[in-house]
């Protein structure tokens, strides 16, 4: 899968480029017990050959098995072809340590359970720990930033006003939204307006929800959700294009969006999602009168 990439802000110490895509290391991290291994790995393996060289984890994602399974399967591949970004701030068993002392013992029990150099480490979801996170946890990324230990330095959350907020303070190189920009919801634009202008690149996940995946017009509903998919699903036929197709797309047409994130369990569900990836999509739907109206 070749798209474009990005580079990161003049502030990180290594530059390096954010591919369009990656796999996010959630749904990996929950396969359970000694088989989960082994799709992991075929996983990881299956979005490798696809052309995904983007790949994120967490210490929280499996209890450590998210960061254990990337690092496995991407032993075997060259270092300088991947990107690979894991957080802080978030313990294995889901406790909160923001503190200067807690973040360095987090990136280096990640760095061991990857057995791999960490390119971009996020502060994990801060929520109400976010003083700590600004006075004690970012400055120490900042500075293992400035000795060049790591490349680059965000903050992950599902709350745009709060990566608002660490944009606005803080010298992040990027952050990783959550939901809350896709095709059907839109919340965060002032925070992707606002990292257009400092610089941070925007990683978007949760494009895929249950309501772009499961479009079913048979049904009667009223929930507002399920009537917009089947409104946008309805102009985006008209064009040839599945929704779940123009919502993988849709993000990056923000100039902040530098990746989307992809969440992936098996092999076959990483490959049908890459294969959404390669079909474009015409222009002339995004310039659709109705299309239009539907987002605004």
């Amino acid at each position: 899968m070749t798209a474009p990439s990005h580079v990161l802000s003049p502030s990180t110490a290594t530059k390096f480029r954010l591919p369009r895509f990656g796999l996010g290391g959630s749904p990996i991290g929950e396969l359970p017990g000694p088989a989960g291994d082994a799709t992991a790995t075929v996983t990881i393996d299956a979005a490798y050959q696809a052309g995904i060289r983007y790949f994120d984890t967490a210490p929280r994602y499996g209890a450590g098995r998210s960061e254990q399974r990337f690092g496995t399967a991407l032993a075997r591949r060259p270092r300088e072809e991947f990107l690979l970004s894991t957080k802080v701030g978030r313990t294995v068993d889901g406790s909160a340590d923001f503190s200067a002392d807690g973040i360095r013992r987090s990136l280096v029990e990640s760095q061991e359970r990857l057995g791999l150099s960490v390119d971009l480490v996020l502060l994990h979801d801060p929520g109400e720990h976010w003083q700590q996170a600004i006075e004690e946890a970012y400055p120490v990324l900042h500075q293992l930033r400035e000795e060049k230990a790591i490349g680059a330095v965000g903050v992950a959350a599902d709350d745009w006003q709060l990566l608002d907020q660490f944009v606005r303070d803080t010298e992040l190189d990027a952050v990783l939204l959550a939901g809350q920009y896709s095709l059907l919801d839109r919340s965060a634009a002032p925070l992707l307006d606002r990292c257009l202008a400092r610089g941070v690149l925007a990683i978007a996940s949760g494009v895929l929800t249950k309501h772009v995946l499961q479009v079913d017009r048979s049904k009667q509903t009223t929930d507002p959700g399920v009537i917009l998919a089947r409104r946008f699903s309805a102009v985006c036929e008209r064009y040839g294009v599945s929704l779940p197709q123009a919502a993988l797309a849709f993000p990056g047409r923000h100039s902040a969006v530098a990746a989307v994130l992809i969440g992936a369990a098996s092999q076959a569900e990483i490959r049908a999602d890459a294969a959404l990836v390669r079909q474009s999509v015409p222009g002339e739907l995004w310039r659709d009168e109705e299309f239009l109206r539907l987002l605004a």
